[in-house]
């Protein structure tokens, strides 16, 4: 293996066998290949934004066996929240000094495209300052294929609505085998794709997810990794890659082997090792638990999402994310691990350095 930590050092990209191989490292040789990229680039810097999720219904036309969100028969709770309800949270979150709402939604076939772009206007008329991150590429091929447009279309209408940038949700594991069994009939790896594709040649930047830990192997890791770098050298336009672990309650899919912290933390690791053209890794502290999360800033990742709020997608499944923490928990958290809290946008420029 020494062959391999020598290529890793010397800053030379692997391809798909080798990304495996980097599996059979031990976690400590890892960890340390990885934190050295990181620290060469961010020191002992650890990013978070002081963020509100809002997540406006949960009707949904798709049934994806990860979910836990959505309304089924694991969840019979059905709702719809209205505009004025949406602005009313949005307020809020900015009079407590939220710099960004993060709205995902599911793909509810009765709100029409109005309801969804017409809630980003309300918001963005109201407090043009706060930044608006919405729409997923799953909900955007959803909106496109829905009300008959094209995805350049949909995108104009999203920049045109308020939207700032684009998270990074859908892309689950980009396998199509793989998400024919979890996600069947959701966008596909190439929409997806194609989609931050056409967002980034507006000048825009979004995130890019991973989800894992469920039915992928690691080679479906490897290979949904590398079809990201393939994409930011052709485009430059993800800010951060984030993977999301698994969340395993209250949904149909079953999975015996859930993966373990080791296992959790070889692949952010392996992460930062790639995907040496995304700028951040983020440990979303809201499906790794915030320890782990924190651990995560020794394997390569440099950010921590943010303060949140209140979250309900990932909380349906298990997270203990719905309602958030407060800034002075997240910051002294970080802290604690031995880091430097530093606030940033949703750009990632840097807000507050919180030395000392």
């Amino acid at each position: 293996m020494q062959d391999l930590i020598e290529k890793v050092e010397s800053g030379n990209r692997l391809e798909q066998e080798e990304g495996e191989r980097l599996y059979e490292l031990d976690l400590l040789t890892l960890g340390r290949l990885a934190s050295t990229i990181r620290e060469g680039r961010y020191g002992r810097k650890s990013y978070f934004n002081v963020n509100r999720h809002i997540n406006p219904t949960n009707v949904c036309k798709d049934v994806c066996k990860f979910c836990a969100y959505s309304a089924s028969r694991k969840n019979p709770n059905p709702y719809t929240m209205s505009h004025e309800e949406i602005l009313s949270i949005a307020a809020e979150a900015r009079r407590r000094g939220a710099k960004e709402v993060h709205i995902v939604s599911a793909h509810n076939p009765e709100a029409g495209l109005d309801w969804y772009l017409g809630a980003f206007r309300r918001i963005k008329d109201a407090y043009p300052d706060l930044h608006v991150k919405a729409l997923t590429a799953a909900e955007v091929n959803f909106l496109a294929e829905s009300n008959g447009l094209s995805y350049r279309e949909m995108i104009d209408l999203m920049i045109e609505s308020g939207v700032d940038s684009m998270p990074g949700g859908g892309a689950e594991i980009f396998d199509e085998e793989v998400r024919d069994y979890i996600c069947k009939g959701k966008v596909s790896s190439e929409q997806w794709l194609e989609i931050h594709r056409l967002w980034h040649a507006r000048g825009r930047q979004s995130n890019a997810t991973m989800l894992f830990g469920h039915v992928e192997s690691r080679a479906h890791r490897i290979d949904h990794m590398l079809r990201l770098r393939r994409l930011q050298d052709e485009t430059g336009g993800f800010n951060a890659f984030i993977p999301l672990v698994y969340q395993r309650q209250n949904n149909f899919l079953k999975v015996e082997n859930f993966p373990t912290a080791q296992e959790i933390l070889k692949t952010y690791a392996i992460a930062r090792i790639l995907l040496d053209n995304i700028p951040h890794l983020k440990a979303y502290w809201v499906t790794s638990t915030v320890g782990l999360a924190l651990l995560a800033q020794e394997f390569g990742a440099d950010d921590l999402d943010g303060t949140i709020e209140r979250e309900s997608i990932q909380s349906a499944a298990g997270a203990a994310s719905a309602n958030g923490m407060a800034l002075e928990e997240f910051v002294s958290l970080i802290r604690n691990a031995g880091f430097i809290p530093v606030e940033r946008d949703s750009l990632y420029n840097e807000l507050h350095v919180y030395e000392g």
